[in-house]
């Protein structure tokens, strides 16, 4: 992390975590503070609120749960996947990503009361009585960023290797792996990348790996036995897309075996409104906000349903002849898109978690209940 400044919450700052990465960062000017609200005043003052929150690194405590179902929305279907809530924001810089305008202000939190979260798992795991359960870091944050901080993955990947209830997706767009490979893991966790097309990582995805250097980094973490995951996400309509997308599809199967691929989703490009001035703002060169793109139903702009059929089907269509047995989701459609594109509804194989639970269940040392 390129850090300019480091705020520390009164309350935490004599936790042994906490000094250590002020010890770390003790080059960077770091602030003892009571109140949040003097460095988010700090940043919406700036010129670049969204720049500036990158730089400037909260480390507080996480006051809600650290559990959490994902929300999902209502009219589309989800995957029933849990969020675990390390920290917010990222260092990375896409075009197109909510948190921009999901956090007000935008700032990097590093959560460090981290006994609570490991008795929230046990929890609803070590106590589960039923089922399996999906859980991942990569919603609000990118899953290993905070590595270095933290050692967090570390933790988790420990964690959950000594269970049989539950599976732990660790998602990112980097290739900061390595620390992580001599893990006892007992493929009890999924290393998954984001992907796209080099020219939308090229445009839209400000200092994040190159495609070759993800799909190297995941070809690596299934030579140490991990099982992986891919997110095509969001997938952006322009002249050439389906070519490209099938071309990334060639690549990624070129590195890794499909055997041990548990899913792979697929989401074309959506946003809530706000999101656009920011994009605007920020990504003057960025064309992807200008395509034709209509409210859904949950009031994000989406593409026109007929070119998310064709997307949908197309690429449905190539992993299928690369990789038959690979569950292929889709991250907040409808069913109407579900059967036109697979000949099925999720509600037919027992809904969508389900699928992806039997899927867990086929790949990775679990035991379904």
């Amino acid at each position: 992390m390129q850090l300019q400044k480091i705020f520390v919450e009164q309350d935490i700052s004599d936790i042994p975590l906490v000094k250590t990465i002020c010890e770390q960062y003790k080059h960077v000017s770091i602030k003892t503070i009571d109140d949040p609200k003097e460095m988010y005043h700090e940043i919406s003052a700036s010129d670049d609120p969204v720049s500036t929150g990158k730089k400037f690194l909260l480390l507080t405590k996480n006051k809600g749960a650290f559990i959490r179902k994902c929300p999902g929305t209502r009219s589309y279907i989800c995957c029933g996947y849990h969020i675990i809530h390390i920290g917010t924001f990222c260092t990375m810089d896409c075009s197109y990503c909510i948190l921009q305008s999901y956090f007000h202000p935008p700032v990097l939190q590093c959560f460090v009361n981290f006994n609570r979260l490991f008795n929230e798992l046990d929890t609803i795991i070590q106590k589960r009585k039923q089922g399996m359960q999906r859980l991942g870091t990569g919603e609000f944050t990118d899953s290993l960023i905070w590595d270095n901080l933290t050692g967090i993955s570390q933790q988790l990947i420990n964690y959950f290797s000594t269970q049989n209830h539950a599976v732990l997706e660790l998602k990112t767009k980097t290739t900061h792996i390595d620390h992580l490979l001599n893990l006892k893991h007992n493929r009890k966790t999924i290393f998954a990348w984001s992907l796209n097309t080099p020219e939308i990582i090229k445009s839209d995805e400000r200092r994040t790996s190159t495609l070759e250097s993800r799909l190297k980094a995941a070809a690596k973490c299934e030579s140490y036995g991990y099982p992986l995951a891919f997110h095509f996400d969001p997938i952006v309509y322009y002249d050439g897309c389906e070519k490209a997308y099938e071309a990334v599809i060639d690549r990624l199967f070129e590195h890794v075996t499909p055997e041990n691929v548990v899913w792979l989703s697929l989401g074309t490009f959506r946003f809530m409104p706000e999101l656009k001035t920011v994009i605007q703002n920020r990504f003057k060169q960025s064309t992807i906000i200008y395509g034709e793109l209509f409210p859904g139903q949950d009031d994000k702009m989406r593409y026109f349903k007929p070119i998310r059929i064709q997307l949908y089907q197309r690429l449905v269509d190539h992993i299928q002849k690369k990789a038959p047995d690979v569950c292929v989701y889709y991250c907040m459609e409808d069913e109407d898109i579900w059967y036109k594109t697979q000949g099925f509804i999720p509600d037919e194989k027992g809904g969508l978690p389900h699928m992806l639970d039997k899927r867990a269940v086929s790949i990775c040392n679990i035991k379904a209940l």
